[in-house]
């Protein structure tokens, strides 16, 4: 058979039981526990996204094989988680964006643990925090692998395999459901696509009781063993047998993808509760008794005057720091108080300032007002006098030109009948 797919990651079982993990601590079952944890959300955030079934199953096997280099307790799960799916749409080629998976990963979340859902703000702290470590976290999947992400599953040998062994229909998608749930365990980091194949047909037709050629054995055609298929089967039993994975905290860095105040709580109903001041002692008390306690060999009488003593100058020390500290308070109060009645009488000086700018502004309005309108009549006037002035003077010019015209006509006519009367008295 020719293999060209580049696909070296597998671990022996010794590797496996030497893991990360075991050295931090962390058992088996809790380890097997966090394995099939990581796989659901893996699945059921692919499904919420859209994705197909070959990017679930690639962000899987990523997630085993990470965890085969790094330990629980240093890598979150859920972010490790939310990565993987990251990283296997890109390699898919069914690129979802960093909000998208952020935001279903915020939404399980709150459903799993029983959470109101609440809105993520994209422009919250927390949010610009989640989407750092979603980024950090790939690069920490990609350096681990070596940048060598190339997965083969074990999908594509069944259909294969069932059509060479001429096994019913519906015996299928009962494989196909085995493939799928077989990578929510490590079978994807010991045994081969192949291998895994084989155990799921064979695992399908045990539960179908469909009978498979066994001289000779079928599974040689295929390049298997008989021990592999049982150690796959085994696995897958046992698998079944688990209840559902809750998530155990074992990690560190315990951030989550909600907004929820749990942990804070938690905090909070851990720290003791301070006694109330009537009840505590003061440290000058404590230590005249444990002064009192030292002086025990002497003699009775002088003991209970030296603890009195002490007791009554521990008692006036603290009377006078709670004087003082009242005095002090009372300063604080007068001076703020001081400081208060200062702030409302400049506020009030800088109202009554304002009023009166305003009021001057609207006196200084009225009169420019007054101002405009005379300026208006005055010019209004000129404008009328000039006019009747102009009236006056044309008026005055038609009157002279008209009298030069009369005198004119006077000389002609005088002239001409001078020179007429001349003409007669010489022809006569």
């Amino acid at each position: 058979m020719i293999y060209a797919a580049i696909d070296t990651f597998y671990l022996t079982d010794e590797q496996l039981t030497n893991s990360p993990s075991r050295k931090d601590g962390i058992d088996e079952a809790t380890e097997t526990s966090l394995r099939i944890y990581g796989c659901d959300l893996i699945q059921e955030s692919g499904i919420l996204l859209r994705l197909p079934q070959a990017v679930m199953a690639t962000g899987q096997v990523l997630f085993h094989r990470f965890y085969c280099k790094k330990s629980f307790a240093r890598f979150n799960v859920k972010k490790v988680a939310a990565s993987c799916v990251w990283l296997a749409s890109k390699l898919e080629e069914n690129p979802r964006k960093a909000r998208q998976v952020l935001i279903i990963f915020h939404r399980m979340e709150c459903r799993r643990e029983n959470l109101p859902v609440e809105y993520l703000d994209f422009y919250s702290k927390k949010y610009v925090n989640l989407k750092m470590e979603l980024s950090r976290t790939e690069r920490h999947i990609l350096k681990e692998m070596g940048f060598i992400c190339h997965v083969e599953h074990p999908h594509k040998f069944i259909s294969n395999y069932l059509a060479t062994l001429e096994t019913p229909p519906e015996l299928r998608q009962e494989a196909w459901n085995l493939a799928n749930d077989s990578l929510r365990t490590s079978l994807c980091v010991r045994f081969k696509s192949e291998i895994v194949a084989c155990g799921v047909v064979y695992a399908a037709a045990r539960r179908f009781q469909v009978p498979l050629p066994e001289n000779p054995p079928w599974w040689k055609a295929f390049d298997a063993e008989k021990s592999g298929i049982d150690e796959v089967c085994r696995v897958l039993a046992h698998l079944y047998s688990l209840p559902k994975a809750q998530y155990i905290p074992v990690c560190k860095d315990e951030d989550s993808f909600t907004f929820s105040n749990k942990s804070l709580e938690s905090k909070a109903m851990d720290v003791p509760q301070s006694s109330s001041p009537t009840n505590a002692e003061t440290p000058a008390l404590k230590g005249a008794l444990e002064e009192a306690n030292i002086d025990l060999s002497s003699s009775k009488g002088a003991l209970v005057k030296q603890t009195s003593d002490k007791l009554n100058d521990a008692r006036k020390s603290d009377d006078e720091s709670k004087g003082t500290a009242a005095e002090r308070d009372v300063k604080d109060e007068l001076t703020f108080k001081s400081k208060s009645d200062r702030r409302v009488e400049a506020s009030g000086d800088l109202r009554r300032d304002l009023d009166r700018i305003k009021s001057r502004g609207r006196g200084r309005g009225r009169d420019s007002d007054n101002e405009r309108e005379r300026e208006e009549a005055e010019r209004f006037k000129l404008k009328d006098h000039g006019h009747h002035s102009r009236q006056r003077a044309r008026d005055s010019g038609h009157s002279e030109k008209s009298k030069r015209h009369s005198s004119h006509d006077r000389d002609y006519y005088s002239s001409s009948y001078s020179s007429r009367e001349k003409d007669r008295r010489r022809h006569h």
